[in-house]
């Protein structure tokens, strides 16, 4: 694949770049620093090396003192290298370090508070449509999400299937972030049948026969790792009871399609209908962590049972999407977003679909879900007045 521009943000300084597995931080990295200090922990013989001595980084950064661009790729493999990177921080000697990595918990338990102030944070994630420009395709998109290292590979379907292996042997496995990887296998089919749904803790640990701590520990695992994650409910001014179990999403679409088993019980407008939310809302989260200013991502779902899949709201964007996996608009469709823009005359509302029209019904913006997600740029207005 040919390079893309990413939107990728940088923090001033020294900073965390955390994302996914094949998400393209190394090679964004690359690409912005060429001349930099790189210590590439995925080289076993590296990580060895740092791993037997942390210190080790001191005497590196001592014997190159007119590099001050230091890149720590894949920093959870030895956290303890964050110790010597805030003492040079501390020391005010002109380094800057960017240390990027694919899963956060082992650096929670080791000490990336104690960059806290220190280090900024910035996150990448799988492509955007509008990264890709005139090569963005929907359907390749929901049959194979959008992370590079896939979209790039020769053959993107085999890939895909070795990806997520990929994470359990050499984040899973290797860190020992679970006891029981059978366990966690039966839990990773399970949990994939909540994606884009409420997430009933209780009922994946029954499929998977583990115990319900042991799911929540699980789910934890999948958040830390950054391959899946929690959307909590609105409930800012609410004005009608509202449930407050989360929905689960995967990262990206095309994992949760390697994930999900498949049999004659399983319809494919099923499938299609949640990789098609859940490629909404990586795009969404996306935008947000692109984006400058403070916005967070919600659903919407009152014990009535009316539900608004996504709400992005912060000091720029309120906003409100309902995701249909249909080729026409059904003025049905547009109920749980008339009565959410009721409760909030304030936000602007957007019904995502699979039709070529754009049309404006009942005041509610009824948009093509590929024209949508191409024009879809970090801070940029999500949508029209």
């Amino acid at each position: 694949m040919n390079h893309k521009n990413r939107y990728i943000r940088e923090p001033v300084g020294s900073y965390f770049l955390l994302g996914p597995r094949g998400t393209g931080k190394s090679t964004w990295l690359e690409g912005r620093f060429v001349d930099a200090l790189w210590v590439n922990l995925l080289e076993p013989d590296l990580h060895r090396r740092f791993a037997a001595r942390p210190e080790r980084l001191g005497e590196l950064l001592r014997g190159n003192p007119t590099n001050k661009m230091v890149v720590i790729d894949e920093v959870q493999k030895v956290p303890e290298l964050l110790t010597v990177v805030h003492q040079f921080i501390e020391n005010k000697e002109g380094y800057r370090f960017i240390l990027t990595g694919s899963s956060a918990r082992k650096l929670k338990r080791s000490g990336m508070d104690l960059l806290a102030g220190r280090a900024g944070m910035s996150f990448c994630h799988p492509f955007m449509a509008s990264e890709l420009g005139v090569s963005f395709n929907l359907k390749e998109a929901l049959r194979l999400g959008m992370i590079p290292l896939i979209l790039g590979a020769e053959d993107p379907a085999e890939t895909l299937a070795a990806y997520v292996m990929l994470y359990v042997r050499e984040e899973v496995m290797a860190e020992g972030l679970v006891r029981d990887i059978g366990g966690f296998s039966r839990f990773l089919e399970a949990i994939s049948f909540s994606h884009a749904s409420l997430l009933n803790v209780a009922e994946v640990a029954r499929e998977c026969q583990v115990g319900r701590k042991t799911v929540e520990g699980y789910v934890s695992v999948l958040e830390d790792m950054l391959l899946g994650h929690r959307l909590p409910v609105f409930s800012r001014r609410a004005k009608r009871a509202l449930i407050k179990q989360s929905k689960f999403y995967f990262a990206d679409c095309g994992v949760f399609r390697s994930i999900r088993p498949k049999g004659p019980l399983d319809s494919p407008e099923e499938m299609d209908g949640a990789a098609l939310e859940g490629l909404v809302y990586q795009h969404l989260k996306a935008w947000i962590d692109y984006s400058a200013g403070d916005h967070q991502l919600f659903f919407w779902r009152t014990q009535a049972g009316t539900e608004v899949d996504f709400i992005v709201y912060g000091e720029d964007e309120f906003c409100a999407f309902e995701v249909k996996n249909n080729q026409k608009v059904n003025r049905k469709d547009l109920r749980a977003l008339r009565t959410f823009r009721a409760d909030y005359p304030e936000c602007k509302t957007a019904l995502l679909y699979r039709g070529k029209e754009r049309l404006l019904v009942d005041d509610v913006w009824c948009l093509p879900c590929e024209d949508f997600l191409s024009r879809l740029m970090p801070s940029k207005e999500i949508l029209p007045a």
